[in-house]
Order: structure tokens, then sequence, then C-alpha cells
């Protein structure tokens, strides 16, 4: 798409949306394929929060090997079964990506890598904020007990949900 079409698109958007005082976006003058290696590159380096998934994953693993893990309840051992899984399963999301391009590199499919690509890392963050909550919550109830658990990990939660899923999505609406 031409750079004139994207800003007329962006006009029309604006005033459907009632926002035509809204600032158009900075485009960038580059080709189609310029922008899907721009995207990769911006989808690869939000494997960051990896190191977060591999640290708790790391603290789950060691955790079945204390001298306390048999005295947890079978309700803490589900606890931990769960947030261990949750772990599992954001690492292999959050890696699928570099998987894709891995997988697909030199084949003439980067643009379609990074279609395929732009929902993994949400859907990770979504995995990890539940693995993180569940480690908090494991802990909480070991130390403090089952409803101090609860409220904290319920704090917990309403933080990770604000910060990363209900800030980005008011800051992606435009301004009144």
């Amino acid at each position: 798409m031409t750079r004139k079409a994207e800003l007329l698109r962006h006009r029309e958007r604006s005033a459907d949306l009632g926002t035509a005082r809204w600032d158009p976006p900075v485009l960038r003058p580059e080709s189609p394929l310029a922008r899907a290696d721009r995207n990769l590159v911006e989808l690869l380096q939000e494997r960051v929060v990896q190191t977060g998934v591999q640290i708790i994953f790391a603290f789950l693993l060691g955790v079945a090997f204390t001298n306390r893990f048999p005295e947890l309840t079978p309700f803490q051992r589900g606890a931990y079964v769960v947030t261990l899984l949750l772990t599992v399963a954001a690492t292999v999301v959050l890696a699928t990506p570099v998987a894709l391009h891995r997988g697909l590199f030199h084949r003439g499919l980067k643009p379609r890598i990074v279609a395929l690509s732009t929902r993994f890392p949400q859907a990770g963050l979504v995995l990890l904020a539940l693995a993180l909550n569940g480690s908090v919550f494991l802990l909480m109830d070991i130390v403090l007990g089952l409803e101090p658990a609860i409220v904290i990990t319920t704090v917990t939660t309403a933080i990770f949900a604000v910060l990363w899923f209900v800030l980005p999505w008011t800051l992606r609406r435009p301004r009144r």
C-alpha cells in the first residue's frame, strides 16, 4: 500500500471513529518486504520475556527436589503441577515465532511468518501472567496459608491485568 493510500485509509478510519483531529501515524517509506523484515526483528526482540519464564521454570523444577515437597497437600501439589505446565506452555508459545522463522528461513515467507507470529507474544504473556501468579499463589499458600494466598494472588493478578493488558488497550484507543 502506498503512503498516500495509507494516510487516506487512516483519515477515513479516524473520521469513522470521530477522531479526525487525531495525529496521523508516522508512516515509513518502506516496501512490504522491508516492513516484514522490521516487524520480524521487533517480534523476535520481544522474546525477552522468555528469560522470566525460564527463571520461574527453573525455580519450579528445583522445588520438587526439596525436603519439604513431600509435605505439600494434594491441593498444593495440584497448584504446583498446573503452574509448572503453564510455564512450559508459555515457553512454547513465546518461542513459536523463533521456530517459525527458523523453519521457514529463506523460503520467501517472511510476511506470512510475521502475520502468523503476531498473536503468539500476546498469548505467551497471558500464560506467563498465569504462571507467575500460580507461583505467587503456591508460595503464599505454603508460607501464609490459603486465605492470604487468595488475597495476595488476586492483587498480583489485577496488577498484571492492568499493566500488561488494560493499559496497552487504553493507549491503543484514539484520543478524543
